[in-house]
Protein backbone atom coordinates (compact mmCIF):
# COMPACT_ATOMS: atom_id res chain seq x y z
CA UNK A 1 0.00 0.00 0.00
CA UNK A 2 3.22 2.80 0.09
CA UNK A 3 2.76 2.31 -3.69
CA UNK A 4 -0.85 3.50 -3.73
CA UNK A 5 -1.92 0.33 -5.36
CA UNK A 6 -2.94 -3.16 -3.64
CA UNK A 7 -2.61 -5.67 -6.34
CA UNK A 8 0.07 -7.53 -8.68
CA UNK A 9 3.18 -7.10 -5.37
CA UNK A 10 0.23 -6.65 -2.82
CA UNK A 11 2.59 -7.11 0.14
CA UNK A 12 5.75 -8.61 1.88
CA UNK A 13 7.35 -8.70 4.57
CA UNK A 14 11.13 -10.21 5.22
CA UNK A 15 13.31 -10.90 8.48
CA UNK A 16 17.13 -10.49 7.66
CA UNK A 17 19.82 -11.66 10.21
CA UNK A 18 23.48 -11.00 9.23
CA UNK A 19 26.28 -12.19 11.01
CA UNK A 20 29.29 -10.20 11.21
CA UNK A 21 32.77 -10.50 9.54
CA UNK A 22 33.58 -14.41 10.19
CA UNK A 23 36.60 -16.31 10.19
CA UNK A 24 35.55 -19.46 8.49
CA UNK A 25 31.45 -20.53 8.36
CA UNK A 26 32.27 -24.29 9.86
CA UNK A 27 33.99 -22.85 13.43
CA UNK A 28 33.22 -19.64 14.06
CA UNK A 29 31.68 -19.29 17.68
CA UNK A 30 29.83 -15.78 16.41
CA UNK A 31 27.01 -18.48 14.63
CA UNK A 32 24.90 -20.87 16.06
CA UNK A 33 25.99 -24.71 16.47
CA UNK A 34 23.08 -25.17 14.06
CA UNK A 35 23.90 -23.11 11.20
CA UNK A 36 27.43 -24.54 11.25
CA UNK A 37 26.24 -27.96 10.81
CA UNK A 38 24.28 -26.49 7.69
CA UNK A 39 27.30 -24.65 6.90
CA UNK A 40 29.18 -28.08 6.39
CA UNK A 41 26.84 -28.85 4.39
CA UNK A 42 26.56 -26.09 1.58
CA UNK A 43 30.59 -25.21 1.01
CA UNK A 44 29.63 -25.76 -2.79
CA UNK A 45 28.00 -21.94 -2.02
CA UNK A 46 30.90 -20.44 -0.15
CA UNK A 47 33.55 -18.62 -1.44
CA UNK A 48 37.06 -19.67 -1.39
CA UNK A 49 38.65 -16.51 -1.99
CA UNK A 50 37.68 -13.57 0.32
CA UNK A 51 39.14 -10.97 2.52
CA UNK A 52 35.83 -10.78 4.63
CA UNK A 53 32.76 -13.05 4.63
CA UNK A 54 29.43 -12.99 6.49
CA UNK A 55 26.71 -15.20 6.37
CA UNK A 56 22.92 -14.21 6.26
CA UNK A 57 19.86 -15.72 7.27
CA UNK A 58 16.54 -14.74 5.43
CA UNK A 59 12.74 -15.16 7.09
CA UNK A 60 10.16 -13.68 3.93
CA UNK A 61 6.58 -14.00 2.79
CA UNK A 62 5.22 -12.35 -0.12
CA UNK A 63 1.76 -11.49 -1.68
CA UNK A 64 0.29 -11.19 -5.08
CA UNK A 65 -3.27 -10.48 -6.34
CA UNK A 66 -5.46 -9.08 -9.01
CA UNK A 67 -6.63 -6.01 -9.60
CA UNK A 68 -10.48 -6.27 -8.83
CA UNK A 69 -10.57 -7.34 -5.38
CA UNK A 70 -14.78 -7.47 -5.81
CA UNK A 71 -14.52 -10.71 -7.69
CA UNK A 72 -14.74 -14.30 -6.49
CA UNK A 73 -14.56 -15.87 -9.37
CA UNK A 74 -11.20 -16.73 -11.02
CA UNK A 75 -9.97 -13.96 -13.15
CA UNK A 76 -8.57 -15.43 -16.70
CA UNK A 77 -7.20 -11.84 -17.71
CA UNK A 78 -5.34 -10.94 -14.71
CA UNK A 79 -2.54 -12.27 -12.17
CA UNK A 80 -3.40 -15.05 -10.13
CA UNK A 81 -3.60 -15.27 -6.65
CA UNK A 82 -0.26 -16.45 -4.98
CA UNK A 83 1.67 -16.26 -2.02
CA UNK A 84 5.09 -17.65 -0.86
CA UNK A 85 6.53 -18.29 2.75
CA UNK A 86 10.64 -18.57 1.97
CA UNK A 87 13.56 -19.25 4.29
CA UNK A 88 16.84 -19.08 3.09
CA UNK A 89 20.73 -18.86 3.85
CA UNK A 90 23.21 -17.00 2.11
CA UNK A 91 27.24 -15.93 1.73
CA UNK A 92 28.76 -13.02 1.11
CA UNK A 93 32.57 -12.97 -0.11
CA UNK A 94 33.71 -9.35 -0.16
CA UNK A 95 37.30 -8.44 -1.62
CA UNK A 96 37.54 -4.53 -1.68
CA UNK A 97 34.75 -2.63 -3.39
CA UNK A 98 33.84 -6.08 -4.80
CA UNK A 99 30.62 -8.09 -3.53
CA UNK A 100 29.82 -11.51 -3.87
CA UNK A 101 26.66 -12.73 -2.58
CA UNK A 102 24.91 -16.23 -3.19
CA UNK A 103 21.76 -17.40 -1.52
CA UNK A 104 19.73 -20.43 -1.27
CA UNK A 105 15.94 -19.80 -0.69
CA UNK A 106 13.36 -22.87 -0.39
CA UNK A 107 9.72 -23.19 1.30
CA UNK A 108 6.33 -23.30 -0.55
CA UNK A 109 3.78 -21.28 -2.25
CA UNK A 110 -0.03 -22.06 -2.15
CA UNK A 111 -2.68 -21.96 0.99
CA UNK A 112 0.33 -23.50 3.42
CA UNK A 113 2.02 -19.54 2.21
CA UNK A 114 -0.74 -18.24 4.35
CA UNK A 115 -1.03 -15.15 2.05
CA UNK A 116 -5.41 -15.13 2.49
CA UNK A 117 -4.79 -14.98 6.48
CA UNK A 118 -2.15 -12.42 6.29
CA UNK A 119 -3.26 -9.92 3.90
CA UNK A 120 -6.86 -10.38 5.60
CA UNK A 121 -5.63 -9.85 8.82
CA UNK A 122 -3.72 -6.53 7.63
CA UNK A 123 -7.17 -5.28 5.88
CA UNK A 124 -9.10 -5.98 8.60
CA UNK A 125 -6.83 -4.06 11.17
CA UNK A 126 -7.04 -1.08 8.83
CA UNK A 127 -10.46 -1.06 7.82
CA UNK A 128 -9.58 -2.02 4.03
CA UNK A 129 -11.86 -4.16 1.79
CA UNK A 130 -10.43 -7.95 1.53
CA UNK A 131 -9.86 -9.27 -1.57
CA UNK A 132 -12.68 -12.48 -2.09
CA UNK A 133 -11.12 -14.50 -4.43
CA UNK A 134 -8.49 -16.55 -2.89
CA UNK A 135 -10.06 -20.01 -3.97
CA UNK A 136 -8.62 -19.49 -7.12
CA UNK A 137 -4.71 -18.99 -5.30
CA UNK A 138 -1.99 -21.45 -6.89
CA UNK A 139 -1.71 -25.14 -5.31
CA UNK A 140 0.10 -25.62 -2.44
CA UNK A 141 3.93 -26.53 -3.92
CA UNK A 142 7.58 -26.73 -2.89
CA UNK A 143 9.70 -24.31 -4.26
CA UNK A 144 13.64 -22.80 -4.34
CA UNK A 145 15.95 -20.81 -5.46
CA UNK A 146 19.53 -20.48 -5.84
CA UNK A 147 20.81 -16.82 -6.47
CA UNK A 148 24.03 -15.49 -7.60
CA UNK A 149 24.74 -11.88 -7.54
CA UNK A 150 28.19 -9.76 -8.48
CA UNK A 151 28.40 -6.52 -7.28
CA UNK A 152 31.12 -3.40 -7.51
CA UNK A 153 31.41 -0.19 -6.08
CA UNK A 154 33.07 3.20 -7.14
CA UNK A 155 33.14 5.49 -4.53
CA UNK A 156 34.07 9.59 -4.48
CA UNK A 157 35.07 9.13 -0.76
CA UNK A 158 37.39 6.35 -0.34
CA UNK A 159 36.56 5.47 3.39
CA UNK A 160 36.38 9.33 4.57
CA UNK A 161 33.42 11.09 6.37
CA UNK A 162 31.59 13.68 5.42
CA UNK A 163 29.39 14.50 1.93
CA UNK A 164 30.06 12.22 -1.53
CA UNK A 165 28.58 9.84 -3.48
CA UNK A 166 28.62 5.93 -4.84
CA UNK A 167 27.54 3.78 -7.53
CA UNK A 168 26.86 0.15 -7.13
CA UNK A 169 26.77 -1.99 -10.12
CA UNK A 170 25.34 -5.48 -10.33
CA UNK A 171 24.68 -8.35 -12.15
CA UNK A 172 23.61 -12.01 -11.33
CA UNK A 173 20.37 -14.44 -11.58
CA UNK A 174 18.22 -17.09 -9.95
CA UNK A 175 17.88 -20.53 -11.16
CA UNK A 176 14.53 -22.66 -9.64
CA UNK A 177 11.16 -23.14 -9.68
CA UNK A 178 10.23 -20.02 -7.84
CA UNK A 179 12.10 -17.89 -10.01
CA UNK A 180 14.27 -18.42 -12.70
CA UNK A 181 16.23 -14.95 -14.40
CA UNK A 182 19.56 -13.14 -15.30
CA UNK A 183 19.56 -9.37 -14.08
CA UNK A 184 21.38 -5.94 -13.83
CA UNK A 185 21.35 -2.81 -12.64
CA UNK A 186 22.68 -0.35 -10.55
CA UNK A 187 22.25 1.92 -7.52
CA UNK A 188 23.37 5.72 -7.15
CA UNK A 189 23.51 6.83 -3.67
CA UNK A 190 24.71 11.12 -2.76
CA UNK A 191 24.59 11.97 1.11
CA UNK A 192 26.77 12.48 4.27
CA UNK A 193 28.68 9.63 5.42
CA UNK A 194 27.89 6.97 3.21
CA UNK A 195 27.99 3.74 4.88
CA UNK A 196 30.63 1.45 3.67
CA UNK A 197 28.54 -1.57 2.35
CA UNK A 198 26.61 -2.49 -0.87
CA UNK A 199 23.37 -0.35 -1.54
CA UNK A 200 19.90 0.79 0.76
CA UNK A 201 17.23 -1.15 -0.96
CA UNK A 202 15.71 -4.56 -0.32
CA UNK A 203 13.93 -4.79 -3.76
CA UNK A 204 16.37 -7.62 -5.31
CA UNK A 205 16.72 -11.22 -2.70
CA UNK A 206 20.09 -10.64 -2.97
CA UNK A 207 19.92 -6.47 -2.15
CA UNK A 208 18.58 -6.69 1.36
CA UNK A 209 22.08 -8.34 2.72
CA UNK A 210 25.07 -6.05 4.43
CA UNK A 211 28.70 -6.68 3.61
CA UNK A 212 30.84 -6.73 5.97
CA UNK A 213 32.59 -3.22 6.53
CA UNK A 214 36.27 -2.49 6.17
CA UNK A 215 36.15 0.02 9.48
CA UNK A 216 33.97 -1.88 11.96
CA UNK A 217 32.47 1.42 13.33
CA UNK A 218 31.67 3.58 10.57
CA UNK A 219 28.37 2.04 10.08
CA UNK A 220 27.52 3.71 13.41
CA UNK A 221 28.56 7.35 12.17
CA UNK A 222 25.01 9.12 11.69
CA UNK A 223 24.41 10.10 7.91
CA UNK A 224 22.14 10.42 5.56
CA UNK A 225 21.55 10.15 1.82
CA UNK A 226 19.22 10.05 -1.23
CA UNK A 227 19.17 6.92 -3.65
CA UNK A 228 18.17 5.65 -7.32
CA UNK A 229 18.48 2.01 -7.91
CA UNK A 230 17.97 0.68 -11.30
CA UNK A 231 17.34 -3.33 -12.09
CA UNK A 232 16.43 -5.35 -15.62
CA UNK A 233 15.56 -8.84 -15.63
CA UNK A 234 15.06 -11.19 -18.37
CA UNK A 235 12.72 -13.65 -16.85
CA UNK A 236 12.63 -17.45 -18.06
CA UNK A 237 10.04 -18.62 -15.59
CA UNK A 238 8.30 -16.92 -12.59
CA UNK A 239 5.85 -19.24 -10.88
CA UNK A 240 3.35 -16.62 -9.77
CA UNK A 241 2.78 -15.80 -13.31
CA UNK A 242 3.47 -19.13 -14.71
CA UNK A 243 1.72 -20.88 -12.15
CA UNK A 244 2.16 -23.93 -10.59
CA UNK A 245 5.15 -26.66 -12.17
CA UNK A 246 3.54 -29.85 -11.86
CA UNK A 247 -0.16 -29.50 -12.06
CA UNK A 248 -2.60 -27.31 -13.92
CA UNK A 249 -3.49 -23.76 -12.66
CA UNK A 250 -4.47 -20.34 -13.12
CA UNK A 251 -1.52 -18.23 -15.48
CA UNK A 252 -0.90 -15.23 -17.49
CA UNK A 253 1.35 -14.58 -20.75
CA UNK A 254 4.53 -13.18 -18.78
CA UNK A 255 6.74 -10.60 -20.32
CA UNK A 256 10.53 -11.26 -20.80
CA UNK A 257 12.52 -8.26 -20.06
CA UNK A 258 10.81 -6.10 -17.21
CA UNK A 259 12.76 -3.60 -15.21
CA UNK A 260 11.99 -1.55 -11.94
CA UNK A 261 13.75 1.55 -10.94
CA UNK A 262 13.35 2.95 -7.61
CA UNK A 263 14.29 6.03 -5.60
CA UNK A 264 14.24 7.12 -1.87
CA UNK A 265 15.64 8.12 1.34
CA UNK A 266 18.31 6.16 3.85
CA UNK A 267 18.66 7.80 7.59
CA UNK A 268 21.98 6.34 10.07
CA UNK A 269 21.79 7.11 13.65
CA UNK A 270 24.06 5.26 15.96
CA UNK A 271 23.25 1.45 15.42
CA UNK A 272 19.92 2.34 13.73
CA UNK A 273 19.64 2.41 9.54
CA UNK A 274 16.11 3.63 8.31
CA UNK A 275 15.38 3.87 4.41
CA UNK A 276 11.89 4.24 2.77
CA UNK A 277 11.37 3.90 -0.87
CA UNK A 278 9.19 3.43 -4.06
CA UNK A 279 9.49 1.78 -6.80
CA UNK A 280 7.86 1.79 -10.45
CA UNK A 281 8.26 -1.15 -13.33
CA UNK A 282 7.48 -2.19 -15.80
CA UNK A 283 4.23 -4.52 -17.22
CA UNK A 284 4.84 -8.27 -15.88
CA UNK A 285 2.79 -9.47 -18.48
CA UNK A 286 0.05 -9.25 -21.69
CA UNK A 287 -3.04 -7.42 -20.61
CA UNK A 288 -1.83 -5.94 -17.12
CA UNK A 289 -3.80 -2.96 -17.11
CA UNK A 290 -1.37 -1.01 -14.75
CA UNK A 291 2.22 -0.55 -14.61
CA UNK A 292 3.46 -2.00 -11.04
CA UNK A 293 4.12 0.59 -7.98
CA UNK A 294 5.11 -0.42 -4.72
CA UNK A 295 7.20 0.94 -1.68
CA UNK A 296 9.27 -0.62 0.89
CA UNK A 297 10.24 1.01 4.44
CA UNK A 298 13.37 -0.76 5.70
CA UNK A 299 14.79 -0.56 9.50
CA UNK A 300 17.87 -2.46 10.29
CA UNK A 301 20.19 -2.31 13.28
CA UNK A 302 23.92 -3.20 13.79
CA UNK A 303 24.24 -5.53 17.00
Amino acid sequence: MLGGQDQGYSNGVQLTLVSPNLRDYTNDPCIPRLARWVNTHLGALQSKTFEQQNMIATFAQGIYTPTDFSRSDLIEDDRPYAAALLVGLGYNAREGDQLRTTQLQFGIVGPAALGKQAQNGVHQLVGADKFRGWDNQLENEPVFRLIHERMRRFSSSNGAHGWGWDTIAHYGGSFGNLATYLNAGAEFRFGANLPDDFGSTPLRPAGENTAPTREPQSQYVPGAHLFVTLDTRWVFHDITLDGNTFRDSHSVDKRRGVANIGYGVALMRHRWKFALARYHGTREFDGQRETPVFGSFTISRAF
